[in-house]
């Protein structure tokens, strides 16, 4: 048995796709770090949060950065499809053009852009926390590292 993240493993999980995932995670790190500060910066986290609540179609650009979190997560293990649950919530929350008529039904409209843009950084958010925390891809798994599993349906 080792420790790790303060919690105790009894055996790593030595299923091939998650071994894999696992080793481009820790050799994709650097990007994903990188990716991770970008997102809380304040033109990609708390400006367009902002921008949701000035009723400002500024809010509209996050799509890009959730199209660019997803990208990047997807491409750690380019062979395994996406949970089927985040996917809806992206084909909610993305692909979305301003319109005038918008306004009248904003919060219908641009509320999924957040909701994408927030379940896509948190995946992004356990890949970089358990990229640095885990030595290795536990059978016991602490809960991120278990969501960040479901995202490629390993859960």
């Amino acid at each position: 048995m080792t420790e790790e993240s303060g919690r105790i493993f009894e055996s790593e999980d030595n299923r091939p796709q998650v071994k894999e995932l696992f080793i481009s995670l820790k050799k994709e790190l650097p990007k994903l770090e990188k990716l991770l500060d970008e997102c809380n910066s304040h033109w990609e986290y708390e400006d367009p949060v902002y921008r949701f609540y000035h009723q400002s179609l500024k809010v509209y650009r996050l799509q890009e950065t959730t199209k660019k979190i997803v990208e990047d997560l997807q491409s750690l293990s380019p062979n395994l499809k996406l949970n089927d649950w985040f996917v809806s919530i992206l084909h909610e929350g993305t692909g979305k053009e301003f319109d005038i008529e918008d306004n009248a039904r904003w919060l219908e409209v641009t509320r999924p852009i957040l909701e994408a843009f927030f379940h896509a950084r948190f995946f992004l958010e356990m890949a970089v926390k358990y990229g640095h925390e885990l030595k290795y891809p536990p059978k016991m798994l602490p809960s991120g590292w278990a969501s960040f599993l479901y995202l490629y349906n390993l859960r």
